[in-house]
């Protein structure tokens, strides 16, 4: 049997040591949970360090992600490629081992967090997707999709909001293979929680209908082995609630002055303390030094290969038998898109573009959805409460739902890919970050363009972590009408463009719907936002398509209404506004005024085009004029002389009624534009 003191104390040591030399960092959650971390990691979780990424390993989610040197702790002790001197240079410029973990940065970890109760979020979109895979490849004698998923998680994780979200769905969804331990140590940086966290945890997770097991002693590695062996077995038992592990813990544990003290939550304890810690523990090594034997009683290599090896020999059997899946299965894994992907995109473009379709863009992303999740057995989407309005629901994907015994219902034979997230727009945002992290799945999800400011630091951490995820906003501007500026979107297509690495589509039709759409699907380290309207929009007249996935193309020039010369200025316009641009250069020509229109449906992706094509688009020295409802700030950086916006709160109106009283009308950009060509000359 290990020596789980010495496993223990190691990980102690190393956070402790980490976090001193860093002069930053939280010692106390590491320190606390260690003996949890030798009951999971040294006992029951599924694991390779020689290949990180092999599909069937457990999935680990370190929720609380400021107890990061727990995590690379247990990275470098168990053989990843995480070497001692990533953990000297914790926190520190280029290191693998930042403040808070980054997943595809440090070998193992397997999602980025810190900003609390996400990673828990997270945890529960991989057991979903774990959960549909197995029902959906998995066959008799040839269980290919067998793996839990563990979260770690601390009283701030279930404050925050998003943990009810996703935690009631989880119980919903019946993930019995999701195991989550509480560390229960009632401390945060202000100090003991028992003030302002009340809640009878326990109590609200069996109402989520988790079983609960607990509380029980943190800091007993064999109490905590046996719980989550308790766990493991309910699962297999038919159980089919997930499982909620209560585990009291000291913080800082150790340290004789800093345990159970807000002080060791966020700051190095001090070379004094450390090393009245050190005589405490009974460890005697120098600063990073780490016994042979605490390494021996760590290394995960052996039996981590065998674990992965178990399991290609299963699937090499299961390739036999079922070759069909298994070439779809591994396909799926890759992330790869079918070869004929791109010709179901160019075939619904063109679809679009020949029925010339004057539908609202929400109804376009439909049409376009209805061929794509016919094509991509992986799309999964859902909408928060709203799929009636976000159109996400198609005839492909049948409304997912699950029996008495926790199996997935089949709807029409068909296995279900559309999920009710309910009135949860964050947790559903968070969830599928999980799914795209797990893989096997492309998720998109729906809800009110006004309500991404509830999901956005989900949409965030998506860019962040370079995951392919889409989000359907709809209702995107004060075209929304009645319900009034409460849900009238005015600066959220401009700061979801401020967001790095996000992009962000607004489609004027059925075309530039659905070639956002394929541009997004084939995004293979971005998230994408399509801001999509209520109101019915004319199909706009084009030349072509190919321009489209660049972002912004030249949609009308002069020649095409009747003037034959370069033009005098260029409209720039997006979404709902470009039928207004172009009744406006109707207007202008019959003025002898000769305009460009462009469309611009996505900046985002236009701005990473080359630079001889956007002086193609937009030619220098030639005034332009945006055409956007929303917020005027933007534009300026391509060179607006001139903006037709909106920069105040919208009212409650018919929609008709709004667009004359906030100046959306072509007369109003007729003299937008007139007024900019007199200010030259």
């Amino acid at each position: 049997m290990a020596n789980t003191s010495l496993m223990a104390n190691a990980i102690r040591a190393l956070a402790m040591d980490a976090v001193q030399q860093a002069n930053s960092g939280h010692p106390g959650a590491p320190m606390g949970m260690a003996d949890i971390a030798v009951a999971l990691w040294g006992r029951h979780l599924k694991h390779n360090p020689g290949n990180p990424t092999w599909f069937d390993r457990d999935r680990f989610v370190l929720s609380n992600g400021h107890a990061s040197m727990l995590l690379y702790a247990l990275l470098h002790l168990t053989g990843y490629e995480l070497p001692l001197q990533e953990l000297r240079n914790f926190r520190q410029l280029h290191s693998k081992t930042p403040g808070h973990p980054e997943v595809d940065l440090t070998p193992g970890v397997e999602t980025t967090t810190g900003p609390l109760g996400q990673g828990l979020a997270n945890a529960v979109g991989m057991a979903l997707a774990e959960k549909l895979l197995a029902q959906e490849f998995n066959r008799p004698a040839h269980a290919i999709v067998d793996h839990h998923t563990y979260v770690f998680m601390g009283d701030g994780c279930l404050m925050e909001g998003i943990s009810h979200e996703a935690c009631a769905l989880a119980g919903a969804w019946k993930l019995n293979k999701l195991i989550a331990v509480y560390d229960h140590n009632g401390i945060s940086i202000d100090g003991q929680v028992t003030p302002w966290f009340i809640d009878d945890t326990p109590a609200r997770f069996r109402a989520y209908g988790w079983n609960v097991i607990g509380p029980i002693d943190g800091h007993d590695v064999d109490a905590v082995d046996r719980a989550i062996a308790d766990a493991r077995r309910s699962a297999g038992n038919g159980s089919t609630g997930p499982t909620l592990i209560v585990a009291t813990t000291h913080i800082g544990k150790g340290s004789p002055n800093r345990v159970d003290t807000a002080k060791a939550h966020g700051e190095p304890l001090g070379a004094d303390e450390v090393a009245l810690t050190r005589r405490a523990l009974g460890w005697s090594h120098a600063p990073f030094e780490m016994p042979r034997d605490a390494y021996d009683a760590w290394d995960a290599r052996t039996s981590g290969k065998a674990a992965e090896a178990e399991w290609s020999t299963r699937f090499a059997a299961y390739r036999e038998a079922h070759p069909g899946l298994a070439a779809e299965f591994t396909r799926r894994m890759k992330g790869e898109l079918p070869r004929n992907f791109a010709q179901v995109a160019v075939d619904t473009a063109v679809a679009a573009h020949a029925k010339a379709e004057t539908v609202a863009s929400r109804k376009a992303s439909q049409l376009a959805l209805e061929a794509f999740t016919a094509a991509l057995p992986e799309m999964l989407g859902g909408s928060a409460d709203l799929t009636g309005s976000n159109l996400t629901n198609t005839t492909s994907t049948a409304p997912l739902r699950f029996d008495s015994a926790g199996d997935v219902k089949l709807v029409d034979e068909k296995i279900g890919r559309h999920i009710n997230y309910g009135v949860r727009e964050f947790g559903m945002a968070a969830i599928m970050n999980g799914i795209a992290l797990h893989g096997g799945y492309l998720p998109y999800g729906g809800t009110f363009l006004t309500f991404s400011d509830y999901s956005r630091n989900a949409i965030r951490m998506a860019a962040l972590m370079k995951r392919r995820v889409v989000h359907v906003f709809t209702h995107d501007s004060i075209g929304l009408g009645e319900d009034g500026p409460t849900h009238q979107s005015i600066e959220h297509a401009a700061s979801l463009r401020l967001i790095p690495n996000l992009d962000v589509w607004r489609p004027c039709d059925t075309a530039e719907t659905a070639v956002a759409w394929a541009v997004a699907l084939q995004n293979t380290t971005r998230p994408t936002a399509l801001l999509l309207s209520r109101q019915n929009l004319p199909y706009a007249p084009k030349a072509g398509l190919e321009d489209i996935s660049k972002g912004a193309y030249v949609l009308a020039e002069p020649s095409e209404v009747g003037i034959n010369r370069k033009p005098q200025a260029v409209i720039i316009a997006t979404g709902s506004e470009v039928q207004l641009a172009l009744k406006a250069q109707e207007q202008l020509a019959l003025l002898n005024i000769a305009v460009r229109v462009v469309s611009m449906p996505s900046t985002t992706t236009f701005d990473r085009q080359s630079a001889v094509y956007k002086v193609a688009v937009l030619p220098p020295g030639i005034p332009r004029v945006a055409v956007e409802m929303g917020v005027t700030d933007g534009w300026w950086k391509y060179g607006c002389a001139g903006v037709v916006g909106i920069d105040s709160y919208g009212e409650s109106a018919p929609a008709s009624v709004l667009f004359k009283h906030f100046g959306f009308t072509p007369e109003n950009v007729v003299d937008t534009v007139r007024t900019v060509l007199s200010s030259r000359a």
